[in-house]
């Protein structure tokens, strides 16, 4: 036994339709399956009665069900047109292969995507500007708030922010003396 089956959830679908996941021992929903899906969680369903693998039509009923949900569409009406046109065609075998093919190196750009986007925020003058702001933001905010300042600051940071801190603190003390005086005149 390979360790991806090992690791294969397998899922029971009973004449009810109801779905049983065997590795949590509790009734699913197509919901369950559809969330297991995005968490790259391997599964596997069979038919309770007679052990067929019925995952592709699952699978299937998922997608189907996404698109209909009434939430903007991933499959367009032409794409669709042109697939069930595959159906008996010569090139049938090869469509799945290519269209997994596809999937992956969609997958594998928007990765490098994401890195380079996080790269050039990192590289930019204005990203770092934010940061620093949001670190003040945060310093001043724990003046406020003990509870929100980090739980490990680094003794340099720990200096700044103690500094930062005190500050805040003397300019609270003189605004609620200007206040105590404007209350007593």
């Amino acid at each position: 036994m390979s360790d991806a089956t090992a690791e294969t959830v397998i899922i029971k679908k009973y004449a009810n339709r109801r779905l049983y996941n065997t590795k949590s021992s509790s009734y699913i929903t197509l919901d369950h399956l559809s969330k297991m899906t995005r968490e790259g969680v391997e599964f596997k369903v069979l038919d309770a009665k007679t052990g067929a693998d019925i995952t592709h039509s699952i699978l299937t009923q998922i997608i189907m069900e996404e698109e209909s949900a009434g939430g903007e569409q991933m499959l367009p009406v032409n794409f669709l047109r042109q697939l069930i046109g595959m159906y008996g065609n010569s090139m049938q075998g090869l469509v799945p292969h290519y269209l997994e093919a596809s999937m992956d190196n969609f997958r594998t750009n928007q990765a490098k995507l994401r890195e380079a986007f996080e790269a050039s925020i990192e590289a930019n003058p204005l990203a770092k500007l934010a940061q620093q702001n949001l670190a003040m933001f945060k310093a001043a905010a724990s003046a406020f708030v003990p509870a929100l300042a980090d739980p490990k600051p680094s003794a340099a940071s720990g200096k700044d922010q103690s500094a930062e801190i005190a500050a805040l603190r003397e300019q609270m003390a003189a605004m609620q003396a200007k206040l105590d005086k404007l209350g007593n005149d």
